[in-house]
Formats: C-alpha cells, structure tokens, sequence
C-alpha cells in the first residue's frame, strides 16, 4: 500500500475532474498548476479541501486534477466530488463520515434549458395587452 494509486472522477454541472490521490505530504495540483493558483478564491478552495480536512488527511496524500468543462464553481464542485470519491477508496473508514457529509453524493443540478419565444428558461416577454 506505499506506492497505491487511487483515483475517482467527480461530475458538478458541466465539469468532469479525474482525481489522483497518492501517498505524499499535501500538494494538490489541478491542471498542471498549483492549487491556490488554479482555484482562486478563497470560499472555492475551502470547498475542494473539505474532505481532506474532514478525514484528517490534508497532509497525507499528493492530489493530482485533471478539469475540464462548466465555470470554476462547478469545477469545484466535481473536484471535491473526486476527491472524496478517491478517500472512500483508500479507507472504507472513512465512508460514513463523507457520506454524512454528503461528500459522496453527486449534485446532480443542472442549467435548464432556454425555450424558444422566451429570453431565457423560465423568464417570459413582457405581456401587453393592448
């Protein structure tokens, strides 16, 4: 188990994030960059590190993303998603606590679509009646 590679893949909105996790001392690297330089604002990093903090694993384990598709928010979203998904898979232990947390469940909201003779999904054209 020294050299175990585990990996999942976690799905927010329009964004896929393929996870690796590997025994190292906490570096987390999304496409080719670092963390903090990728995820940008402060309330989106907290949220991808919410299952290494959870499990107590931030310093255990070198995290390598790959993201594509949807904003940074999603992409977020997807990338917590993998990362939980990828702990589960190191340590049965740790299910129940990110199940609790709902780290294990995939937010499966998506944008709705546009229809047509209207601006937008839901959002009608001003009414007039004369």
């Amino acid at each position: 188990m020294a050299n175990a590679v585990y990996n999942a893949v976690g799905r927010r909105k329009g964004s896929v994030a393929r996870v690796l996790i590997t025994p190292g001392k906490g570096d987390i690297v999304i496409n080719g960059k670092p963390f903090k330089e990728y995820i940008c604002r402060e309330s989106l990093a907290i949220v991808v590190t919410q299952p290494l903090e959870l499990t107590d694993q931030r310093e255990s384990y070198n995290i390598s993303v790959n993201v594509k598709g949807g904003g940074l928010s999603g992409q977020a979203g997807a990338i917590r998603l993998g990362i939980a998904r990828a702990l589960n898979d190191v340590s049965a232990d740790f299910r129940s606590t990110l199940k609790a947390a709902g780290f294990l469940t995939r937010d499966s909201r998506e944008v709705e679509r546009k229809k047509y003779g209207q601006p937008g999904a839901r959002k009608k054209f001003q009414f007039s009646k004369r």
